[in-house]
């Protein structure tokens, strides 16, 4: 079977089993502060589990794309170094919620391996949760039974906590799990060891594919077990490993899921596969990571220097270094392979086929600046090995500056300094690296407590009624507290909330809540897997009492106005533009809105003025909303209606329309009653933040109104300057040229007047150990200072100058040394100027040969002057 056949036979199986097959969420997570990436199948499935969310479907089946390259789990450096590791992967699973358990979950997974892919039982392991006496839990002899049912006793395995205990995450749902595990070694190796003897021991043909997660317990922050009210099931099972299973391959890599890119990055690189196991780790680290990647930038997240977006970002450069060190490509190489990937997994996920350009572009331009940053890497390296003396050994502080400023991994350093017979000090690497982790960790550190319940939640838990009110009586259900390094602070979850919780983009409300005399800021509202946490620095004296909650009507207002302007802009954009044109992210907040569109070129004036003239015009028509809430997916999408990327939405949705033949949205975010509410509208920035990833920031209502005030007020007081002139941008434009022409003859008269002292200064120079030494304070600024020395440069032989100045109330200094005085003498301009910039109290640098720094006290250039003569007489 082709892997896409494979997959295929798993849909339709569980389909026969009665089981709603659903689309993959996206990989990038939002709105769960515990996760950036879905790292499991169950993830989308978290709030059912949690009874945040009700629950449309008893079984569920899918094949769901995952990324582990963070947090607890973190595949990272094995990827491409084993053969069954990767970051992004897809998990083949099916869910039961409160419906069948362990003994159909246990059958079924048997009966698709064995008689739906004819997988001979003989070569199958299976585990079972071993009991933990630390959570006082017994052996699993219930998922025992009913595989003795099934297979051989000795084909059943105890294990671990650590193997046969699923656990999302420090706190939550958990449970045992049962794994079916597979050896593929050939039969001599059989012999030697039993296949039993290598389960879970990291053996690279005797590998896990399937596990079998008994959702049975709540994790509390104390560590405390407490059993769920129904019981669950959650499976897994590695899409990647089934392939190198049924087609009979020795690696993962091997099948044509990676093939046809291992092929590709062979052919462009030209270098073959499974020649050298160093380049073949490069090429399948290429594969691997290319494909979490472009997923990632599929779903709506780009490459970054934040969060998740520098996860990315990391992967993707780690492809590229891989590439440069050991294929010797030093152009893009990555975006290349786009192509391929999209003709073998574009049918399946089609997201990946509508976003293909973006994708190739937004890879190459990171691909270009890292490679950038690579090639200023090598030279400091280069730099740093120039100034070791004789010094074998890389220092562990500047191999942590080449890993945190320039990208380099260690082993790159240490490759880099192999060649030049050095050694890199890798504990002392390690030190700098685990501090920076630990100092990350407690920066992101949370001290949550256990959910303390108020009220029973029932049926209404957390019901937002923000769309018609912003004021409502409600009851805190529960409240937990959370202490962070800088502050602590409590959530709170009311039954019914007029708090929009933030998501789309759109920022939390802010308001109050209230009893008697007892008034609570509500400083935000974000929404964490599904439920509206509200922040507050201080709990009600008495929490069990109905409060009055108030949402802060003018930041509304003004947020909504911005939300709504998005979406007339959204389609503003698309008629100046071009359907091309996709949201790629937002802010809607009480000050302004940012969007962030798919268009390949800068926006020039005249299309800016057309978008704004165009929701101008709509804001002027007071077009009123069209809303249709809860409608089922698939109708709004007949509608027509804008879905966004990266988006989950669910079965049933919210619709937005500003005269449907204009803008039709699916979105959750406040909205205005009428267009007119907007009053104008005015776009305020333009510009690239990514390869063909562009960012608008506009305004509206009052903040519109004072943007243009001000514009108003700067033309007349302009006007007033210039005395009232009826073209006031000629007026300006002369006055530009003249200052141009005074700027330049004022060049011109201090290198005239640097210039002439150059004969006076070379009658002065001093003598010392050999060589001529000029040091003087000069008038004029750099550009002078520079010219001279390169005037004095061709007078003589060995020399050493520097000169100090003041320009605008700062001081500078330049220094030159002559080339064989710097291979004679060891004198190197850049790390002289270093020290002598101390005196003017300020730094700067350069090359061996010249170098210039700036300082703000020109009191100490005398003092400059004479430290670098001081250093000189001592070379």
């Amino acid at each position: 079977m082709t892997s896409a056949e494979i997959r295929n036979t798993f849909l339709e199986f569980f389909t026969s089993k009665q089981h709603q097959i659903v689309p993959s969420a996206p990989m990038v997570i939002k709105n769960d502060p515990t996760l950036m990436f879905t790292n499991a199948g169950m993830n989308q499935f978290k709030d059912i589990f949690l009874g945040n969310s009700p629950m449309q479907y008893s079984r569920i089946a899918d094949s769901q794309k995952c990324l582990r390259v963070s947090g607890k789990h973190n595949d990272l450096e094995e990827v491409g170094r084993d053969t069954y590791h990767h970051t992004m992967f897809e998990m083949l699973g099916n869910w039961s919620f409160g419906d069948y358990f362990k003994k159909e979950a246990i059958a079924w997974a048997w009966e698709y391996l064995t008689d739906v892919l004819k997988i001979n039982p003989e070569l199958l392991y299976v585990t079972v949760f071993g009991g933990d006496e630390s959570d006082g839990l017994g052996i699993d002899q219930e998922a025992y039974d009913f595989w003795k049912a099934i297979v051989p006793e000795d084909k059943i395995i105890y294990g671990s906590k650590k193997d046969n205990f699923w656990e999302m995450g420090d706190t939550g749902p958990c449970g045992p799990c049962s794994e079916i595990h597979i050896d593929l070694r050939d039969d001599a190796e059989k012999k030697e060891i039993a296949g039993r003897d290598l389960v879970n021991e990291d053996h690279p043909e005797v590998i896990e594919i399937w596990n079998l997660v008994f959702i049975e317990f709540n994790r509390m922050a104390s560590g405390k077990l407490v059993s769920l009210p129904a019981k669950h099931v959650d499976t897994g099972m590695g899409f990647e490993r089934l392939t190198r299973v049924i087609q009979h391959k020795k690696s993962n890599y091997d099948t044509d899921v990676f093939m046809p890119l291992i092929n590709e990055i062979a052919r462009l690189s030209n270098v073959a596969y499974g020649k050298s196991e160093e380049t073949d780790i490069a090429i399948r680290v290429i594969a691997d990571h290319l494909r979490a990647v472009a997923f990632a930038i599929a779903d709506g997240q780009l490459p970054s220097n934040a969060k998740a977006g520098y996860v990315i970002r990391r992967i993707l450069r780690r492809a590229v270094r891989y590439a440069f060190t050991f294929l010797n490509v030093e152009e893009p190489l990555v975006s290349q392979l786009v192509s391929v990937l999209v003709k073998q997994m574009g049918d399946f996920y089609p997201e990946l086929k509508s976003q293909a350009d973006l994708i190739q572009k937004v890879i190459r331009e990171e691909e270009l600046s890292f490679l950038r940053t690579l090639h200023q890497g090598i030279q400091k390296f280069e730099n740093y090995v120039a100034k070791l003396d004789g010094n074998k050994t890389i220092s562990g502080d500047f191999a942590f500056e080449l890993y945190d400023t320039f990208g380099f991994p260690i082993d790159l350093t240490s490759l880099m300094a192999s060649e030049k017979n050095l050694e890199v000090d890798i504990n002392g690497f390690n030190k700098q690296l685990e501090a920076q982790k630990n100092r990350s960790r407690q920066a992101a550190a949370k001290d949550l407590d256990d959910w303390v319940v108020v009220h029973e939640s029932g049926d209404e838990e957390s019901v937002f009624s923000g769309y018609d009110s912003l004021s409502e009586d409600i009851r805190i259900l529960r409240y937990r507290r959370v202490k962070t390094k800088k502050a602590e602070h409590f959530q709170l979850v009311f039954d019914r909330t007029p708090f929009y919780a933030e998501s789309g983009g759109q920022v939390g409300d802010r308001g109050w809540i209230s009893y008697g005399d007892e008034r609570i800021a509500i400083i935000d509202t974000q929404k964490e897997n599904n439920l509206s946490v509200h922040i507050v620095s201080k709990l009600p004296a008495d929490p069990a009492v109905t409060f009055k909650a108030e949402v802060d009507a003018y930041k509304r207002l003004m947020t909504t106005n911005n939300h709504s302007a998005t979406h007339l802009m959204h389609a503003a954009l698309k008629e100046v533009l071009g359907d091309h044109v996709e949201q790629k992210g937002s802010l809607v907040n009480e000050e302004y809105l940012r969007f962030d569109f798919s268009h390949f070129a800068k926006m020039t004036a005249e299309e800016i003025r057309k978008v704004e003239h165009i929701v101008n015009r709509r804001i002027r028509k007071n077009i009123a909303i069209d809303e249709k809430r809860d409608i089922p997916m698939d109708e709004a999408i007949e509608m027509g209606a804008t879905a966004l990327f990266g988006e989950k939405y669910g079965d049933r949705v919210r619709v937005i329309a500003f005269d449907p033949e204009f803008s039709l949205e699916l979105c959750g975010g406040t909205h205005v009653p009428a267009t007119g509410q907007l009053g104008s509208f005015r776009i305020i920035s333009e510009g690239a933040i990514a390869a063909g990833i562009r960012r608008i920031e506009a305004i509206t209502a009052d903040k519109a109104e004072a943007y243009m005030d001000e514009q108003v007020d700067t033309v007349q007081n302009v006007k007033t300057l210039f005395k009232n002139q009826k073209d006031i941008v000629k007026a300006v434009q002369q006055l530009i040229d003249q200052n141009s022409i005074l700027q330049k003859e004022t060049e011109r008269l201090h290198k005239e007047k640097a210039l002439a002292v150059k004969d006076d200064l070379i009658k002065a120079k001093e003598q010392i150990n050999g060589f001529d030494f000029i040091g003087s304070k000069i008038d004029g600024d750099a550009q002078a200072a520079k010219d001279l020395a390169f005037a004095i440069k061709g007078k003589l032989k060995n020399f050493l100058l520097v000169f100090g100045y003041e320009s605008n109330g700062k001081a500078g200094l330049t220094i030159m040394v002559s080339e064989n005085l710097s291979k004679e003498k060891g004198l190197n301009a850049g790390q002289l100027i270093r020290e002598a910039a101390k005196e003017i109290k300020g730094g700067g640098g350069g090359q061996p040969h010249f170098a210039s720094a700036g300082g703000k006290d020109p009191n100490g250039i005398e003092a400059a002057i004479a430290k670098v003569k001081e250093l000189a007489e001592k070379a």
